[in-house]
């Protein structure tokens, strides 16, 4: 894939005007022509998955871990009878263990990640938010891209043809959507991106996640989906399988959507050994007494998987064209604006 870089500077960090009042969104003909785009795109995602065999379960809320791996953001401590227990900020350990029940699962998952303040400006950064979680037994990381590019591809083309008039009210190209998915998403190393931005500029870490400028920039140079690929070890949570061929290096993937939308999923093969799991813990500084039924599952047997995460709101945000992905939400919580 040949990827174009924009300078840093024609990223628009400015934020978009927050409603005043709740029925202020709610009322905005914008917002109910994207909350009916949002609520399609979730049957055509349900119907999608299920077509191909997937179980869907509901997922937890709470519970005594949650996944560490969320980029500076803050987790919620709640009181569970005595027990300190997280609010959710990622399925993915839950996700593995349903795995020894069904062969393929997918939730439409709730998740609460207090971000940093500074990320308000990014236009796609909630405190609360959904995902379309998806997980498959004995799957590579392969099958986990190739699965993420077909829904991506379903849901759009559903939309551009079920629901033109509010793509119309919201002023989105239907074209533009349909062109997106008609060819085969772009690939691209991890080392290749941010080499990219490095030359144009940007001062991205060689050795961390990409971020969100650089997404929003290698994102703004695309005209359809790609994935970047082979993340280095470190820069991502301990369940991220390192590539036995490629010491160093991580069997995992992020999806950028064109156009500036900047990511829209993260998926990777997973780690399911024990002990790999647990020097994998204490490399990236987590403590694997934490994470006993977790650890004390993957002792037992917990099979090898693949999968990803669709950051709903972000997604609805893409195929809406809307500036922000607070304005994919009801009743959006954006960082540091306390509100309804």
């Amino acid at each position: 894939m040949t990827m174009t870089v924009t300078a840093p500077e024609a990223v628009d960090e400015a934020t978009v005007p927050f409603p005043s009042s709740p029925d202020a969104h709610l009322t905005d003909p914008r917002t109910r022509a994207t909350l009916r785009v949002q609520s399609r795109m979730l049957a055509a995602t349900r119907a999608f998955l299920t077509g191909q065999g997937f179980q869907e379960l509901l997922p937890p809320l709470i519970g005594p871990v949650t996944d560490p791996g969320i980029r500076g953001s803050k987790q919620v401590d709640v009181d569970f009878y005595g027990h300190k227990y997280k609010l959710m900020t990622s399925a993915i350990l839950y996700k593995q263990a349903s795995l020894l029940a069904f062969d393929k699962i997918f939730y439409i998952a709730p998740n609460i990640r207090l971000e940093p303040v500074e990320t308000a400006v990014t236009h796609r950064h909630l405190v609360e938010f959904h995902q379309i979680d998806v997980e498959m037994r004995d799957a590579r990381r392969e099958d986990a891209m190739h699965l993420a590019e077909q829904l991506v591809t379903h849901v759009v083309t559903d939309v551009v043809a079920s629901m033109p008039a509010e793509l119309d009210v919201l002023g989105r190209d239907a074209d533009t959507l349909r062109q997106a998915v008609t060819e085969a998403f772009g690939r691209v190393g991890h080392a290749q991106a941010t080499a990219g931005l490095i030359d144009a500029g940007h001062p991205q870490d060689p050795a961390a996640e990409i971020d969100w400028q650089g997404e929003e920039i290698v994102s703004t140079g695309a005209d359809r989906p790609f994935f970047i690929t082979d993340y280095p070890k470190g820069s991502r949570g301990f369940y991220d399988k390192e590539n036995p061929e490629l010491p160093g290096v991580l069997r995992n993937f992020d999806l950028i959507a064109p156009e500036g939308y900047g990511e829209l999923a993260s998926g990777s093969e997973r780690e399911h050994d024990y002990a790999t799991l647990v020097t994998r813990m204490r490399e990236t500084g987590e403590n694997p007494a934490k994470y006993g039924w977790y650890l004390d599952l993957a002792r037992r047997g917990i099979p090898g998987s693949s999968g990803f995460g669709i950051g709903l709101e972000r997604f609805t945000r893409y195929v809406t064209g809307r500036q922000a992905a607070w304005q994919a939400s009801a009743y959006p919580k954006l960082p540091g604006v306390v509100s309804a």
